[in-house]
């Protein structure tokens, strides 16, 4: 199985938007659909793609303001994890209030640490990462030598623990034992800025020392 991966750059935070993709049966995951529903729409249907599921890493207001109108329009299911539920349901949790809106939602599907997905083909492990929400994960495809980190690591840097939920000194320690135990040459897909490596953060991040 060939499986790729794809980045839309979406939302008033440019968010990275991914998307993986079986490229033997044309499934297609979306994980944490930013913004713009309509546009995300209109470049699956360009790329004849099927959507199969969305996936969320954390409940923050500028990873999910298009869930609702991708769910509607191909009536897949959303998962997050179960530590997530209320930070999704609240607004003033996944401070979308910040932004003058007020969005709750919940999953159809929950999931939690040390699970493993299998959706359109491909195996996605849960890895649960608490400190920039509480129930923050991010998915390792092990075979492919990915992990989307979400908004936990970055490339030389980490996500704000200042949000509510949020811990820095649960952020750090989630980082050094749930991902710097990953092989170095993993690729690190983040929910913001550049794709960077396991290898490259466990040298360059200024913030884990």
């Amino acid at each position: 199985m060939n499986i790729e991966i794809k980045m839309m750059v979406l939302g008033p935070v440019q968010t990275n938007c991914f998307f993986l993709i079986n490229e033997d049966t044309k499934e297609l995951l979306i994980i944490d659909p930013a913004d713009r529903a309509q546009g995300i729409i209109d470049w699956i249907q360009s790329e004849g793609l099927k959507p199969v599921a969305i996936l969320l890493t954390h409940g923050h207001f500028d990873h999910i303001m298009a869930v609702e109108g991708l769910r509607k329009e191909y009536q897949i299911p959303m998962y997050a994890s179960k530590d997530e539920v209320e930070v999704l349901a609240n607004p003033q949790l996944n401070v979308s209030t910040m932004m003058g809106a007020y969005v709750s939602m919940k999953a159809d599907e929950l999931f939690a640490d040390g699970d493993v997905l299998e959706l359109a083909g491909m195996k996605l492990k849960v890895i649960s990462t608490p400190g920039h929400t509480i129930g923050s994960v991010c998915f390792y495809i092990e075979e492919e030598k990915m992990l989307i980190s979400g908004d936990t690591l970055f490339e030389a840097s980490v996500g704000r623990t200042d949000f509510p939920t949020g811990s820095s000194r649960q952020l750090i320690n989630s980082i050094k034992t749930r991902l710097f135990i990953l092989p170095e040459d993993v690729n690190v897909f983040p929910g913001h800025g550049e794709v960077t490596s396991i290898a490259y953060e466990k040298t360059h991040n200024p913030f884990i020392f």
